[in-house]
């Protein structure tokens, strides 16, 4: 019987079920209740920040962002094309214009020498995504945006428990956003987090995340009632996911060790292949700390991936590709514009393979898509 592998299997140990066990009926099970309140405690002592608002997705994370900068139609956030739709989304939804520059070949985020050539009157922010948990080039990133008075927004969504120079993804920039959804390292089926890095954001985005009321003060006893003071929306996370969350955020350390070791084992064992022009592995710079959440091969020998994914899953191996460039979307031509070139992002997109890595793979499991990776895409080395 062939061993089938799935690409992800979400994590989950007895202190989820625990906390969901303890919900009572007297115990508040929509937004902000206990376990939200634990939570977001957890990640502001982890991360540094001043304020983590748990969201019902990383997109509504991002959403909030949009809303917090004022964004008004027509003004340009410079980001990345290779990531997921929600990164333009949040800004085009405010009307906003997303600027996409190309990548770096090597650890496939944004590339920073492009930004300011992209900077023009109607930019207001830089959007950077942490692909794969590796941390874009926040330093000069940051001196950018100061020397033309933007606001950097941080797309964390898979960096959770990765860092840059000691600094925790998301805690960066002015704003970030993390994802807890199911194919995240740590999760709670869906779920987010806005990242406050100081006071600047923290009392309007607390009437933004309630409806664009004064909700949370009111249940703070700063105020007699609550009263429409904004825009917004419903953006909160519900205390029943919370419940689950916390039980994972408090298994952060053990989770990243797990993959981070099985990581290490398919950097090395492809390493061969790379070193004869096969593949292209990961690139981690020396000033980031990543998480491990994706283990990819770039393929470089005209290989035809499509034939490359279709043999690894017949062999039990479901590898997949990963992101189509959003410049070249329908609604990428259409909302949003490109500024130069896209070689790196077509030529990633294109030859990208992403393998299994989720905790609580075993030896025989990882041996085999080692094993098979090897076989169908070197030949048998």
């Amino acid at each position: 019987m062939t061993m089938v592998i799935p690409f992800n299997r979400p994590y989950i140990s007895a202190s989820e079920i625990s906390n969901l066990r303890s919900l009572k009926s007297t115990t508040a099970f929509s937004g902000d209740g206990p376990f939200s309140k634990k939570v977001a405690s957890f990640v502001e002592s982890a991360c540094n920040v001043k304020k983590t608002l748990l969201a019902p997705s990383c997109t509504a994370a991002l959403e909030m962002t949009a809303l917090l900068l004022g964004l008004q139609p027509g003004d340009e956030v410079i980001m990345p094309s290779f990531t997921f739709v929600s990164t333009a989304n949040a800004f085009v939804l405010r009307g906003a214009v997303p600027v996409f520059v190309d990548i770096r070949p090597d650890t496939q985020n944004i590339n920073e020498s492009l930004i300011e050539a992209a900077i023009t009157a109607k930019t207001k922010a830089i959007c950077v995504v942490h692909y794969a948990g590796v941390a874009c080039e926040m330093d000069l990133i940051l001196q950018i945006a100061e020397m033309y008075n933007l606001f950097v927004i941080e797309d964390a969504a898979q960096g959770v428990g990765a860092s840059y120079k000691g600094r925790s993804l998301g805690s960066i920039g002015h704003l970030g956003a993390f994802s807890f959804h199911e194919t995240k390292n740590i999760h709670c089926g869906e779920g987010g987090a806005l990242l406050l890095r100081d006071d600047d954001f923290v009392s309007r985005a607390e009437i933004i995340r309630e409806k664009g009321t004064n909700r949370s003060q009111f249940f703070r006893g700063e105020v007699d009632k609550y009263t429409w003071r904004d825009i917004g929306s419903s953006f909160l996370l519900n205390d029943l996911s919370a419940a689950f969350l916390l039980g994972q955020v408090e298994q952060i350390d053990k989770v990243t060790e797990a993959r981070l070791a099985i990581w290490n084992r398919y950097h090395q064992a492809f390493e061969s292949m790379e070193n004869i022009g096969l593949v292209q592995r990961p690139f981690i710079p020396v000033d980031c700390q990543h998480n491990a959440h994706i283990y990819y091969l770039i393929l470089r020998n005209n290989q035809d991936r499509s034939a490359v994914l279709k043999n690894l899953k017949t062999i039990g191996v479901h590898a997949v590709s990963h992101y189509e460039p959003l410049y070249s979307s329908p609604a990428g031509k259409k909302y949003a514009r490109m500024h130069g070139e896209m070689k790196n992002t077509d030529f990633t997109s294109s030859n990208i393979i992403r393998l299994p890595i989720w905790f609580g793979m075993n030896e025989s499991e990882i041996n085999h898509v080692i094993n098979s990776a090897r076989s169908v895409i070197g030949k048998d080395l």
